[in-house]
């Protein structure tokens, strides 16, 4: 089932989010709409946050880039209480979007190589490396079970030159394609 969208000025995208428990009620069915959801807004990754839960929990499928980016191929995964062990030292500057700043796209410099834990949906733990474009799209859903959004590491100048885009958007005066929930409701 598609879920609405929570967008840039609601609280639950800053929120503290929580542990997520195997006892957790109602845990894959969430996961499930959040793919849903995903897919239906043309999306490559979902936090819990962004549909509402405060929540360690996030979904990605990148294989639709792997065209583009070869090492997205078998990115699809579902992290639930991810932690990242290691940042790379080499960083490379990408315009990133999000579903929770629907039109937005700014540069964004993220290391290009993570190492993270993170367990799956049957909570098995697991650990990999991410390079190159996986590692940008694991770090930037995962920023987003920290409260954090990609426009918090957009450089001054620019997040000056899209403040009014920003506080436009948290007053409810966005549009989007898919389903969303702003501060007006």
């Amino acid at each position: 089932m598609e879920l609405p969208i929570y967008v840039y000025g609601t609280d639950v995208l800053r929120e503290p989010t929580k542990e997520v428990t195997p006892d957790l009620p109602g845990l894959q069915k969430l996961i499930a709409d959040m793919y849903d959801t995903m897919y239906a807004s043309d999306g490559i990754g979902l936090a819990a946050p962004q549909v509402g839960k405060a929540l360690q929990l996030f979904v990605i499928d990148a294989s639709p880039l792997q065209d583009a980016y070869p090492e997205t191929a078998d990115m699809k995964h579902t992290f639930i209480n991810a932690e990242v062990l290691e940042y790379g030292t080499e960083e490379v500057t990408l315009d990133e979007g999000c579903l929770s700043l629907p039109g937005l796209s700014e540069p964004v410099s993220r290391p290009t190589m993570v190492r993270v834990k993170y367990q799956d949906e049957s909570f098995e733990w697991h650990e990999e490396t991410f390079r190159g474009f996986s590692a940008r799209v694991f770090q930037h859903e995962f920023d987003h079970t920290r409260g954090i959004l990609f426009t918090d590491k957009v450089p001054a100048m620019r997040k000056a030159m899209i403040r009014s885009k920003l506080k436009k958007m948290s007053r409810g005066n966005v549009r989007a394609d898919y389903k969303i929930i702003t501060n007006s409701r």
